[in-house]
């Protein structure tokens, strides 16, 4: 079980336990009638709840900042951005607005949600393009039901301020950065959802980059990969156009290396499927280097 999980398990576990306890508070239905028959004008005994406070907890909404809390004291900044969002889920719950089971899983997953949230909100505005990309990704990476509940925590996330930088570091601390370099390919892949780049998106990967740990080098490679110039084959592998054809080969050999799925094998299947498209990439464009100056 990874740290996200932990995080999920111990708010909602903790959340259910103070609601639990703030019910039992409240007076039942069988002893209403003798509630009133024991003060005066209906008024109930002392130490006793009143009526109106039945359901308080979950009226006034108090589980998202229950959760929140919860999640800063045992996962940082993302802890409380998603012990937030679950309790906010917790209430739509009792409100019959969600309908949520189980725990997301994984680091990569809570990782990717919260990412998710900065980039898309990054151009003040959230596009359906966007969120189709997101939900098919999470879907074909997680399977429909978990999925689907990814997507229903995203939701909630979007309606946050998230301290990019904060979350980033965080990640960066705790990520292996073949993973870091996954996390911005998928990055990439909502910004160019839309079938444009804005440059608050690209700003905005370029920040979660950097206070992530991952090299210019890297985000720049990636980068290409998305955001075509007229040398980006180069820019992929990391090389200038004045790279002889040994260098071009030794390069590409160091970015295989450096990218292959297997690197991330230990994250799971649907970990390593995302990598590999990834990695096509970097294989792509060193066929277009190949084709372009006849190399064998």
């Amino acid at each position: 079980m990874g740290i996200g999980e932990i995080i999920v398990v111990v708010i909602v576990a903790i959340v259910i336990y103070t609601v639990y306890s703030m019910q039992k508070k409240s007076p039942d239905k069988g002893s209403s009638s003798s509630g009133q028959s024991s003060g005066s004008q209906g008024t109930p005994p002392p130490g006793r709840a009143q009526p109106q406070d039945r359901g308080l907890f979950r009226k006034k909404g108090y589980a998202k900042w229950v959760g929140g809390g919860l999640g800063w004291v045992f996962g940082g900044p993302i802890g409380a951005i998603l012990g937030v969002a679950l309790g906010t889920m917790f209430d739509g719950m009792n409100a019959g607005k969600y309908a949520y089971q189980g725990t997301p899983r994984g680091d990569f997953a809570m990782s990717l949600l919260v990412l998710s949230a900065a980039v898309m909100k990054a151009d003040q505005k959230i596009v359906r393009a966007e969120l189709d990309y997101v939900r098919s990704f999470f879907i074909n990476q997680f399977g429909i039901d978990e999925g689907n509940r990814l997507i229903a925590m995203l939701r909630e996330i979007l309606k946050q301020d998230i301290n990019v930088q904060d979350v980033s570091v965080q990640i960066g601390q705790y990520t292996d950065y073949p993973l870091k370099l996954q996390l911005l390919h998928y990055l990439f892949g909502i910004a160019a959802s839309d079938n444009q780049f804005h440059p608050d998106e690209v700003e905005m990967i370029s920040v979660i980059s950097r206070y992530m740990g991952v090299s210019e080098a890297d985000y720049g490679s990636i980068k290409a990969m998305f955001v075509k110039s007229a040398g980006w084959a180069f820019d992929v592998l990391e090389i200038t156009v004045d790279a002889t054809n040994d260098e071009v080969k030794r390069a590409y050999r160091d970015m295989a290396k450096k990218h292959h799925p297997d690197k991330v094998a230990s994250l799971g299947e649907d970990v390593k499927k995302a990598a590999t498209e990834k990695f096509q990439k970097i294989s792509a464009a060193y066929e277009e280097i190949k084709k372009q100056r006849g190399i064998t």
